[in-house]
């Protein structure tokens, strides 16, 4: 079977073990999975008048972590 967007997945390994989400982007063999694994980024500010940020962003999984959740 093949994982594809907006499929419902669990993840089997790593420290969001357990966790459910859907499939928002299937990168080759990693998928990004909402509210999994997710990481802080600090963004440098665009403008002079803008303030930088930390950001927390959802980052890929291998597809070998994951199953489909029927």
């Amino acid at each position: 079977m093949k994982i594809k967007r907006d499929d419902n997945v669990i993840v089997l390994t790593g420290k969001d073990k357990g966790s459910k989400g859907k499939v928002l982007k299937v990168l080759g063999e990693r998928i990004i999975v909402s509210g999994v694994n997710k990481v802080k980024r600090h963004m440098k500010p665009k403008t002079k008048t803008e303030k930088g940020s930390i950001v927390e962003i959802e980052s890929s999984i291998h597809i070998s972590n994951v199953k489909l959740n029927k």
